[in-house]
């Protein structure tokens, strides 16, 4: 017999599941920055966009809708972070462009859902 897995609750959640893909697209891109950047911008930025699931998966845990509320307000610093380090990047030629505003798409996105998320959480206390 198959024991069956078991999910927690923050893996349900559509932000934490596009927050990890976003992770994943970050990574790809930041691999290609100038290997003299590894320590740098590269290490930088891949610490603040891992952050946002890291966040919203700890907010989880949280008793309090207040501390819920408030982990999300950090995964939400660390989304505006990464985008800041890719404005940089694209500033840089580290990025293109067309790269940059694309990932602008998924950080808007992600963007709503936190502040939906942080208001959702705020209402019940």
């Amino acid at each position: 017999m198959k024991k069956e897995i078991f999910t927690y609750g923050f893996e349900k959640l559509i932000v934490w599941q596009q927050s990890v893909d976003f992770v994943k697209k970050i990574y790809i891109c930041v691999d290609s920055f100038p290997k003299n950047e590894l320590y740098g911008l590269t290490s930088q930025t891949k610490r603040a966009v891992t952050s946002i699931p890291a966040n919203i998966a700890e907010g989880t845990t949280r008793k309090s809708f207040k501390d819920q509320a408030r982990f999300t307000e950090i995964a939400f610093g660390s989304l505006i972070e990464t985008l800041n380090h890719l404005i940089i990047a694209e500033q840089l030629n580290y990025l293109n462009s067309n790269t940059l505003n694309e990932l602008r798409i998924d950080i808007e996105n992600i963007s709503r859902q936190l502040n939906a998320l942080k208001t959702s959480q705020i209402s019940r206390q």
